[in-house]
């Protein structure tokens, strides 16, 4: 009988996530990695993270469209139970799509606790479609067009004309989202309570830092 690996690191989110940037770093150029994390420092410098709605603070109700253009009513959702409200950058970004996964993995927790997932992306409908099917995604996908709800949630930042620059070599961010303003939310995630109140919030510069399933769970349980 073959002994039991203990993998359990090697599953978290945070661990997929940094193997994924330790791959890439080995690979590219360092001209690349000084634009990238100038990137990350011109959002920092630029506060989107302290200007964003924090733990405390009334959620902003919305109203937006999934790919099969059903509308999801936050307010009405929240009537079911604590909603956790993630933001996603596109389907084009390889860390996404894993923190996606790794949501999915823990949606029956997510459930379990009586909470309802909700993903928000910048992506075109049929876009976030093709996201939601590749990742096999079991909960809400919509389509926040132009960045609106996220902009009212604070947390909107241009991208410094180096990494626009730096994907326009790699992909096309204008036909993901069908405009060229070249605007992306942070990966933020929030937990709502019942009553519209945010009782985490996590806020990140560095896109490629999630917030891990486990912290949310942990956030859901305590509100029982």
């Amino acid at each position: 009988m073959k002994t039991p690996i203990n993998t359990e690191q090697q599953t978290t989110l945070k661990a997929d996530l940094d193997a994924r940037r330790i791959s890439w770093e080995a690979k590219a150029p360092e001209a690349i990695k000084t634009i990238y994390q100038e990137g990350v420092l011109a959002v920092e410098q630029g506060g989107t993270t302290r200007k964003a709605l924090q733990p405390g603070h009334k959620a902003i109700d919305f109203i937006l469209s999934n790919a099969n253009g059903n509308t999801v009513h936050l307010y009405e959702v929240l009537k079911q139970g604590p909603v956790v409200l993630t933001w996603y950058r596109g389907g084009w970004c390889p860390y996404c799509n894993i923190t996606l996964r790794h949501l999915q993995q823990h949606l029956p927790d997510f459930k379990k606790a009586g909470a309802n997932l909700i993903a928000l992306t910048p992506e075109l409908p049929d876009n976030s479609l093709s996201t939601q099917e590749k990742n096999q995604l079991q909960f809400e996908v919509l389509s926040d067009i132009n960045n609106e709800v996220a902009r009212k949630y604070g947390i909107v930042f241009k991208l410094t004309d180096e990494v626009a620059d730096t994907y326009r070599q790699s992909f096309s961010l204008e036909a993901y989202n069908g405009n060229d303003n070249n605007e992306l939310p942070l990966a933020a995630t929030y937990v709502i309570d019942r009553e519209g109140i945010i009782r985490y919030a996590f806020l990140d510069a560095e896109y490629r830092n999630r917030a891990e399933p486990g912290d949310i769970l942990d956030v859901l349980k305590a509100l029982k």
